[in-house]
């Protein structure tokens, strides 16, 4: 049985690595997973970055049995507006008794950085399950443990139209590129998780069409940045 004095929100993504972290969470029970936290572009109704619909993470939540708190970010949210918006809101969390938050990260370490000083300074705990595992074995896991995931955003950049709206399973994870990672850690895609191991039933949803949107000044993609994405739009059943 979970410790219930290790109360836990996890940062969720609608993605496969929150998936499979949380998935090693509940199968070691020392943490008391009680909701999930999910940041969302409040204009847009869709999950931040992942492109997914609001009302997909909704059904998806419902069918792993936990609550859902959101956290709305406006469209175009500087980083110290980002970091306002989450210190109110960890601090809520903090308050009705979660003194751990758990992560999907891998191995980015600035990243695990700022989320641990961010944390301490209101007194919550991180807590990092996959934390400098291999990628592929990660991903082999994931299969295997029977979760099944789409891809809804790939960086245009590295990654063409043809791995939006695809299914994440072995035959993908081989088409990679040789300097992708297999998890995309470094924000190389983005997924979808559907079904798998800890959902009550499957979430359903229809494959609409692929859309690229440019971020930043550069419309024509000569940016040295990574502004130019493909989303597929999933609609919910």
């Amino acid at each position: 049985m979970p410790n219930p004095s290790r109360k836990t929100y996890f940062n969720w993504s609608s993605g496969k690595d929150s998936a499979l972290a949380l998935y090693r969470l509940r199968q070691e029970g020392i943490y008391d997973i009680r909701t999930l936290v999910t940041t969302v572009n409040k204009s847009l109704e869709r999950v931040s970055m992942h492109g997914l619909r609001e009302a997909l993470l909704d059904l998806q939540a419902r069918s792993l049995g936990f609550p859902l708190y959101k956290i709305y970010l406006p469209d175009t949210a500087t980083m110290s507006v980002y970091d306002e918006v989450m210190d109110k809101a960890v601090r809520e969390l903090k308050a009705e008794g979660h003194d751990y938050a758990a992560f999907g990260d891998i191995f980015l370490e600035d990243l695990r950085q700022y989320r641990e000083e961010k944390l301490s300074g209101i007194g919550v705990q991180a807590v990092f399950p996959l934390w400098k595992n291999n990628s592929r074995e990660l991903m082999e896991e994931f299969i295997s443990s029977g979760f099944k995931a789409i891809t809804v955003c790939v960086n245009a950049r590295i990654l063409g139209e043809g791995f939006c709206g695809r299914e994440v399973d072995r035959d993908f994870l081989d088409a990679l590129p040789a300097h992708v990672d297999p998890c995309g850690e470094n924000g190389e895609f983005h997924t979808f998780v559907y079904d798998g191991p800890l959902f009550r039933t499957p979430v359903r949803f229809d494959i609409g069409e692929n859309v690229r949107r440019t971020y930043g000044d550069a419309q024509d993609g000569s940016s040295a940045w990574d502004n130019a994405f493909w989303y597929c739009d999933l609609k919910p059943l």
